[in-house]
């Protein structure tokens, strides 16, 4: 088992940052690929931004990409995701992801474990 907690969500100003951490316990955290998704209002979960085991690789949603940065550091099991720029349309509830994979991380159901999730709210 991985337990994955979020946090950092908060309500920013349109063109403002913030910074969402993922902290994991369990099972050894660098042996996942991990992934942000989100979830807004009567919406499906779309998939945000994925990083490989060690880092060396990233993937970004087209509607992030030049925005949001996801690193991770495995000395502290804590995955991150920064964004920049923000905009109201990435208002929505934050969740991170573990995958025993890499392949196939943009797709929700590539992933065993899963956070609670954290609010992010962007005003216009």
């Amino acid at each position: 088992q991985v337990q994955l907690v979020e946090s950092g969500g908060g309500l920013v100003q349109a063109g403002g940052s913030l910074r969402l951490s993922c902290a994991a316990s369990g099972r050894t955290f660098s042996r996942y690929a991990m992934g942000w998704f989100r979830q807004a209002p009567g919406k499906e979960r779309e998939f945000v931004a994925a990083i490989r085991r060690t880092g060396e690789d990233t993937y970004y949603a087209d509607s992030v990409k030049g925005r949001f940065v996801i690193s991770r550091d495995n000395a502290r099991n804590t995955v991150y995701l920064q964004m920049n720029s923000l905009k109201p349309e990435d208002t929505a509830i934050y969740y991170c992801a573990a995958a025993t994979t890499y392949s196939g991380a943009y797709y929700h159901g590539s992933y065993d474990y899963w956070g609670q999730g954290t609010q992010v709210t962007v005003s216009s």
